[in-house]
């Protein structure tokens, strides 16, 4: 298991009630995502990030390195937002004309792409705070409280586990050309890196058909069963919740008018 999935059954959150868990975190991540104000989104990451590094005792190391993950592309995406490109040089806040054409950014495309880049890191930090404190066992069981369809739910639980297998064999195969001097240079990396892409193909599809050979030797029928545990309801979670909540919910109601 990679760090996301020990964290999900060792840290200190373990013990709540996967529904309040998954509740909290999807309520905040709409709530984040339909805000019109940048405080909203600020105040989501700073409390899912307390939630995480503080309640949960994830170490910061792992958060920080888990919020680095989407920032590169996140980061692309608020630049195609912030910059334009014109050849009329008026309305620029900043620019820069080149040839005739102009680059620069408009302050409403700035405030548009701060506001846009602070809304994702303030859901994905939502989605982190529930992958790093509940099981997928237990997800997938709020769901079918959900009356999510299974098929959703086996498709779900194959693609997690096939990410771990996944990066577990790239992992080995880069290892092993590392050993080999695989990466010495730009052109072996290249190379390296092509021959990876080429054996994980074969790799990945062996692996797939002795995981189905390992589920239909445990009676798999085409639905996955898994051991669910009780928890007991907190109704003093449920409190917390909604007080956490509804000052969002007015903030973004007030950032509207």
């Amino acid at each position: 298991m990679i760090n996301i999935d020990c964290y999900a059954y060792s840290n200190n959150l373990r013990t709540v009630h996967p529904v309040e868990k998954s509740l909290f975190a999807m309520s905040t991540m709409v709530v984040c995502l339909t805000s019109t104000t940048v405080i909203t989104p600020l105040i989501v990451l700073a409390f899912m990030a307390g939630g995480i590094i503080i309640r949960a005792g994830i170490p910061i190391r792992v958060f920080l390195n888990l919020m680095f993950v989407p920032l590169s592309f996140l980061f692309i995406s608020v630049l195609t937002i912030a910059f334009s490109i014109s050849t009329n040089p008026s309305g620029f806040w900043l620019a820069q004309t080149i040839k005739g054409l102009t680059i620069g950014i408009h302050y409403p495309d700035l405030i548009t792409a701060i506001h846009l880049f602070l809304k994702s890191l303030g859901a994905v930090s939502c989605l982190y705070f529930l992958a790093l404190t509940t099981p997928i066992t237990e997800i997938i069981t709020v769901l079918h409280k959900m009356k999510v369809p299974v098929i959703i739910t086996e498709l779900m639980v194959l693609i997690y586990r096939f990410i771990f297998v996944f990066m577990e064999t790239a992992t080995t195969i880069r290892r092993a050309q590392s050993s080999r001097l695989g990466y010495v240079s730009m052109k072996s990396s290249y190379r390296s890196l092509s021959r990876l892409f080429t054996s994980l193909l074969g790799k990945v599809f062996v692996k797939s058909q002795e995981l189905y050979n390992a589920m239909a030797a445990r009676c798999y029928t085409g639905e996955i069963k898994v051991l669910t545990k009780k928890y007991p309801i907190s109704f003093r979670n449920y409190i917390l919740i909604i007080v956490f909540e509804l000052p969002l919910i007015l903030l973004n109601l007030l950032g509207r008018s």
